[in-house]
């Protein structure tokens, strides 16, 4: 039976590339064919497997260079019935798209907001003249090329072999080692794996009131990998903590401290077990067909 994988589309983004690398993988190694579901945003995508109109969904979490993608750990939160199963992180590799005829007619640069950020130094260099406008993904930025001629947009190389577009300068990232980690989601309750995320949330954000989860941790010898906090909407100043640990989530100290965590806190929640797989550019080489 086939699975139903939701990612952030169109054909040709970088959370494409993350799905079509999990879709052979579930492929190869369990025999299980898949459709991909490409959505318009990162909270349709995982609401998709909240209400079962997708199995799987793919996210984009974190970023090398720009950090934590803050709508997908905000969504994760509100959505009580999802699960990690799995990490994901790939290479980025923007390029610059356009049919004009040199970098100098350019005036107007789109792409994702993550994307112009991960470029913005070369932007600075290159295309100073130009108006850098956000789009909701790297693909969408393409649709507006073909009518503006003194238009460009960052995308992926794939996507500018998938749409027969032009690219004027490869590989423009700030930084050389850019990847980008996703999340693997569904309805399935955790399983185990090297690493934890979870959030959690006081009953009021008193002074000091972070100091026991993190002594929690420290006594217990397990390693923090990321903490970070994000308001939790109802008034100013008030946080929930998203945190990522590792070891197994099986051990004896772990599970521990996760339970002696909800003796500190209002909320906590498990929002995942799992592995991570670093995955390799000559990795990312696909067949035409998922079935």
């Amino acid at each position: 039976m086939e699975k139903i994988i939701a990612y952030l589309g169109p054909e040709g983004t970088y959370s494409e590339m993350a799905t079509l690398f999990y879709a052979q993988q579930l492929k190869q190694e369990k025999g299980i064919p898949s459709r991909l579901f490409p959505l318009v945003s990162i909270p349709q995508t995982l609401k998709a497997v909240a209400t079962a109109r997708a199995d799987v969904a793919i996210v984009p979490v974190e970023n090398s260079i720009e950090g934590s993608v803050a709508v997908t750990l905000d969504t994760l939160w509100e959505l009580d019935c999802l699960h990690i199963q799995q990490a994901i992180t790939i290479p980025i590799v923007h390029n610059l798209l356009s049919h004009s005829d040199s970098l100098a007619e350019i005036k107007t640069v789109y792409s994702h907001p993550q994307a112009l950020a991960q470029c913005q130094k070369w932007l600075e260099k290159h295309l100073p003249q130009a108006h850098l406008i956000p789009t909701n993904s790297t693909t969408e930025a393409l649709l507006h090329l073909k009518n503006e001629p003194t238009a460009s947009a960052i995308a992926s190389a794939r996507a500018a072999q998938l749409y027969n577009l032009p690219i004027k300068a490869y590989n423009i990232n700030d930084y050389p080692d850019n990847c980008t980690r996703f999340w693997v989601v569904t309805k399935d309750s955790p399983t185990h794996g090297g690493y934890v995320s979870l959030a959690f949330a006081f009953e009021a954000n008193i002074p000091g009131v972070l100091v026991k989860p993190l002594q929690i941790f420290a006594e217990k010898q397990i390693n923090l990998t990321k903490i970070e906090s994000r308001p939790t909407k109802r008034c100013l100043g008030e946080y929930l903590f998203f945190l990522d640990l590792q070891g197994d989530s099986r051990s004896p100290q772990v599970q521990d401290a996760l339970e002696e965590l909800q003796t500190v806190t209002k909320i906590t929640k498990i929002l995942g077990c799992y592995d991570v797989i670093e995955v390799k550019e000559n990795q990312l080489c696909f067949s035409s067909s998922l079935d």
